[in-house]
């Protein structure tokens, strides 16, 4: 009795994980032969093949195993839960988006899936996340293809109906969107970097998210949240993006703080019916247009922020006087010539960013030939002296004298 007991005891133990020795041309039929909790280590060399993981193994390349789909379809397809992809270099997925060819494709059922520290380069997509939940892509290089036009190029990272992902520390260059993030919740994409791409982190229909910590340098456009709610991006720089750093889109509900937007061709943030968002402790720095609100955009919240350098502060056309001020503390304002008796540090007169002229420069352009005459200066002049015969618009009441200060470390302006 007691040696038929040990016996089940010992059945119902797990086997021991086992350790594959792979070499090149044998990926897919060790895949067939490992067990859950399998280790492949692969050889150095290069595997051209296209996979599917369908169990639970580490398939570890010690950064000298390549991956080669050959140009056709997605490289490494995984479809079962708790798999890890480490130290693989993945090239050569097909092109189309009709199929979302990929070089690292996680599906519904890739639950939990890692995949850290590969290089990823050419392929179409470089990861898609495809509706496998609690997914961590972090530490990858994912280089996109060049010989597309940028619009035709795939994403770094896509990631659909995903619930719970996390992007992190990734560098992402030269694709279409860096992450895209599409009909998914409860992501946090955190510690990457973007360059020359379209957008560098895009929201769809994406709530309860987290992007933090970010860099995107010289794309067309940084930190875009779209159609979401309760969105929350912080500590995040754009240097030298060209159309805006910080776009909000039907995105309400949202908290932006703590991000430096710098040299931005166009706006540094752009608001586009965008209600109820908070935004605080930024650094609006050197761009056409500090903030711009249109379409509806109500009820938001902008204090502790500082608008540096420029050329029109703030773009709000409004028959209405808005406040951006709040609990006695509005923001910084560099062109605003403001002296503080008691050294509070909140200046003793209220700042208004925009005229009526400017007002009339916005709907009729042509206007501007007429910035110099005697006429137009007599009404700045006028309106300056005068506030009641502002038009109305934004009144920071409480404007701050000294500016957050934002610093950018050393390797995050490397640009190789």
């Amino acid at each position: 009795m007691m040696l038929l007991r040990a016996l089940l005891i010992l059945l119902a133990l797990p086997a021991s994980a086992a350790e594959w020795d792979v070499a090149p041309g044998a990926l897919s039929q060790t895949i067939a032969r490992a067990g859950a909790g399998d280790t492949l280590l692969l050889r150095p060399g290069t595997y051209r093949e296209s996979v599917t993981v369908d169990r639970a193994v580490t398939i570890e390349g010690g950064g000298q195993a390549v991956i080669d789909g050959g140009g056709s379809g997605t490289v490494i397809t995984v479809t079962a839960p708790d798999v890890t992809l480490a130290g693989l270099t993945v090239i050569g997925s097909g092109a189309s988006h009709e199929t979302l060819d990929s070089g690292i494709k996680l599906t519904k059922g890739a639950t939990g899936a890692v995949v850290r520290g590969n290089v990823l380069k050419g392929n179409l997509h470089g990861v898609d996340v495809h509706g496998a939940r609690d997914a961590l892509v972090s530490g990858n290089v994912i280089e996109g293809r060049r010989d597309r036009h940028m619009n035709a190029r795939g994403n770094g990272v896509y990631v659909w109906n995903a619930p719970g992902t996390v992007v992190e520390q990734n560098d992402i260059r030269w694709g279409r969107d860096g992450i895209f993030v599409n009909t998914s919740k409860r992501n946090i994409f955190r510690d990457n970097r973007f360059r020359e791409l379209r957008f560098a982190v895009h929201y769809m229909y994406a709530n309860f998210s987290e992007v933090t910590g970010n860099l995107s340098i010289g794309n067309d456009l940084g930190y875009a949240v779209m159609f979401s709610r309760r969105v929350k991006v912080a500590d995040n720089i754009s240097i030298g993006d060209r159309e805006h750093g910080v776009m909000l889109n039907y995105a309400n509900d949202g908290e932006v703080t703590g991000n430096l937007v710098r040299g931005v061709k166009d706006r540094c943030a752009f608001l586009y019916n965008a209600n109820k968002n908070t935004f605080t402790g930024n650094r609006f720095e050197g761009c056409e247009i500090g903030i711009h609100f249109t379409a509806g955009s109500e009820r938001n919240t902008i204090t502790g922020n500082a608008f540096i350098g420029n050329r029109t502060q703030v773009k709000y056309v409004s028959t209405r006087w808005v406040e951006w001020s709040d609990g006695e503390r509005g923001n910084y304002w560099s062109d605003f010539a403001a002296y503080d008796v008691n050294g509070d540090g909140i200046a003793d007169t209220p700042y208004r960013p925009n005229d009526s002229m400017d007002h009339v420069l916005w709907t009729q352009p042509s206007a501007k030939l007429l910035l110099g005459s005697p006429a137009v200066q007599l009404v700045r002049w006028s309106q300056s002296a005068f506030p009641a015969l502002l038009p109305g618009g934004v009144v920071d009441s409480h404007p701050l004298m000294r500016p957050v200060e934002i610093p950018v470390p050393d390797w995050e302006t490397n640009h190789d």
